[in-house]
Order: C-alpha cells, then sequence, then structure tokens
C-alpha cells in the first residue's frame, strides 16, 4: 500500500512542476489530460501527507516519553499520543478506501429510467412521486434535470419517465438507485382503505460519449410519429416524435418531449448509446459477477432494493438493511443519508474482498 502512495505523491509532484511547463501549458490537450491526472490525486497525496504528519508526532511523542518528565508533562504526551495513534489508524483507512479502484463511470452525468412495474395506476402515480423525488435531490445538489422522454397517465403518475441528470458524481451518488423499488400505502384509486403494494422499476446508466461506443448507422431503424400523451399543444400535430430501433439488439428507444425531430433523434441516440453501453458491461462482467456478487454494487433492476411503507412512514433498503423513519423527507429528495450508507458499505465490501486476495 504505501509503496503504491510514494509513487502517487512523486507522480503528483512531476505533474505540478510539469504544469508549469510554458511548453506543456502551450499544448492544450495534454494540459488538460495532466490537470485531471492532478485534481485526480490531489486527494489521495493530501491524505498520505496527513498520514505522515501524524506519524513523525506520534514518533516524537513516544521519544519524549522516555525522557524524565514531571507527572502532569507525562499526563499529557499520554493523551496525546493516544489521539494521535486514534487519528492514524483512521487515516489509514481513509487511505485504504482512496486506493480502491475508481469506477470510470462515477464522475459521468447520467440518464435514469422509471417505470411502472406491478399496480397498475398506483405504480404509475409512485413512479410520478419517485421521479419527483430524484428531481428535487438533483436541485439539492445544484445538478440540472431534463426530461428525455415520457409516458404520463392522467392522475399525475408517469407509465415510464426517462430523464438526464448533468453534474459532478451524478453517477457515482445515483447508481445505488437501479433496481426494484416496491411501495406501500392506501392507493388514491382505492375507496377501501385497503394497503396496496406496487412496484416500480429504476435504470440509472452513465452517459456515454459518442467516441466511448460506435454505433453503425447501418444498424439503425428510425422511426418517426406523432407525440402522444396526457396533455401539450403539439401532441399529435406533427411527426416530432423519433423511434429508434437498435436492429443487432433490438432495443427500441422513442423520445417524444421535444417538438424538434432533431432534438428528439438526439435525445434519443444519447439514451441509446447509454443502453448499449450497459449491455456490454454485463457482458464483460458477467463472469466476475458468477464468481463474486456485490452485496450493494449497482444494482440488479430485478432485484427488490427498497420499500418505501407509508402507514409506518418508513423506508428500508434491503440491501444493507437500514431503515429509516423518515418517508416524507426522503420523498421530498433528501437521499443522502441512504446514498452515504450504501457507498460506505460498498466500500467496506470491497475492502474486504481486497484483503481476501492479498491474503
Amino acid at each position: 500500500m504505501f509503496d503504491r502512495l510514494d509513487a502517487a505523491e512523486s507522480r503528483y509532484e512531476e505533474i505540478t512542476l510539469r504544469l508549469s511547463d510554458p511548453g506543456v501549458i502551450a499544448d492544450q490537450d495534454l494540459y488538460r489530460k495532466l490537470t485531471k491526472e492532478h485534481s485526480e490525486l490531489e486527494e489521495i497525496v493530501q491524505k498520505y501527507r496527513e498520514y505522515k504528519k501524524v506519524k513523525s508526532e506520534i514518533s516524537d511523542l513516544r521519544e519524549m516519553l522516555n525522557e524524565k518528565l514531571d507527572k502532569d508533562l507525562k499526563e499529557m504526551a499520554e493523551a496525546e499520543l493516544d489521539e494521535c495513534v486514534e487519528k492514524l489508524g483512521q487515516i489509514e483507512q481513509q487511505l485504504k478506501i482512496l486506493l480502491l479502484p475508481k469506477d470510470p463511470n462515477d464522475e459521468k452525468n447520467v440518464i435514469v429510467e422509471i417505470r411502472g412495474g406491478a399496480g397498475g395506476e398506483e405504480a404509475a402515480l409512485f413512479a410520478g412521486v419517485l421521479f419527483r423525488a430524484y428531481s428535487r435531490y438533483a436541485e439539492r445538489k445544484h445538478w440540472k434535470m431534463e426530461i428525455l422522454d415520457s409516458n404520463p397517465t392522467e392522475l399525475g403518475g408517469f407509465k415510464e419517465v426517462v430523464f438526464s441528470i448533468e453534474g459532478k458524481g451524478a453517477y457515482s451518488r445515483l447508481k445505488y438507485e437501479s433496481g426494484v423499488h416496491r411501495v406501500q400505502r392506501v392507493p388514491i384509486t382505492e375507496a377501501s382503505g385497503r394497503i396496496h403494494t406496487s412496484t416500480i422499476t429504476v435504470a440509472v446508466l452513465p452517459e456515454i460519449d459518442d467516441v466511448e461506443i460506435e454505433i453503425n448507422p447501418a444498424d439503425l431503424q428510425i422511426d418517426t410519429f406523432r407525440a402522444g400523451g396526457a396533455g401539450g399543444q403539439h401532441v399529435n400535430k406533427t411527426e416530432s416524435a423519433i423511434r429508434i430501433t437498435h436492429l443487432p439488439t433490438g432495443i427500441v428507444v422513442t423520445c417524444q418531449d421535444e417538438r424538434s425531430q432533431h432534438k428528439n433523434r438526439e435525445k434519443a441516440m444519447k439514451v441509446l448509446r447509454s443502453k448499449l453501453y450497459e449491455m456490454a458491461q454485463q457482458q464483460k462482467n458477467s463472469e466476475v459477477a458468477q464468481e463474486r456478487k456485490s452485496q450493494v454494487g449497482t444494482g440488479d433492476r430485478s432485484e427488490r432494493i427498497r420499500t418505501y411503507n407509508y402507514p409506518q412512514g418508513r423506508v428500508t433498503d434491503h440491501r444493507i438493511g437500514l431503515t429509516l423513519y423518515k418517508l416524507d423527507e426522503i420523498l421530498d429528495g433528501d437521499l443522502d443519508e441512504i446514498i452515504d450508507a450504501l457507498a460506505t458499505a460498498d466500500q467496506a465490501e470491497k475492502l474486504g474482498s481486497g484483503n481476501k486476495e492479498d491474503e
């Protein structure tokens, strides 16, 4: 571990020097590349320097305790030593986490798909509730959200809604939301007051650039149609909606939220690239997944991950056994407590797996 930290610090210092070189500054592509690497190394290098500083303080304190000290000074030195030893252990754990392999998609924007599952209109209504929760979360993070496609219902829900979120680290936070979300409540459509259970599915995909995945135009069947849905003056007036079928995989993507056919096509291609990337990643990771399935990870969209219980005001994440009696706050976009717990559990599992491999 410390060999890797020494190498990271050396590389950081090398890049720091190169970034002041006029030749590097003149080469904008190289300068951007080095600036990005410098930024990625900065946190771990600063934490390693803090580790070395605390370790040096421990050495000084132990040396001091070997000398003849009066009682009060000795007690102060011993108390300070205990604090430093505890702090050193915490920093070492933080360094282990910082050295974990980074998910290459963590800093990317995301495309989120929410679809009603079991429960008909009630599932569609809860899809609308969860869409609002993610919208409010994006607002809290100062991220930009844009609807790419939607199929609203008359009661204000969604049979499906697809949207993008742009913001630093969006995927690193929202990737844990993929899976089946279950809701238990008395439906608005139910007069007898019985509690119903409905489900919706959420898929969170990293947004993929053109250069990351090639799409052969000959593999695409592109159809136009008149937009439909609950409202909107342009509905059923012009054939602005786009349906793209990727013939080799059978993936179908539609977009009808813009009046411009060109904009709808652009958005549909954005979703298609992300879906093809996800499919390629799943195939690539299938062998690893069979050997060691993550308990948290990014979630399988067929796996029930969370239950929202309205009568008890309770939200339970089944992957980590976390229950919070904060239903209203969570559905108002206060998701950080759940996401932080999932990220911590994911890190702990990766640390445990790394330790087993080291053995």
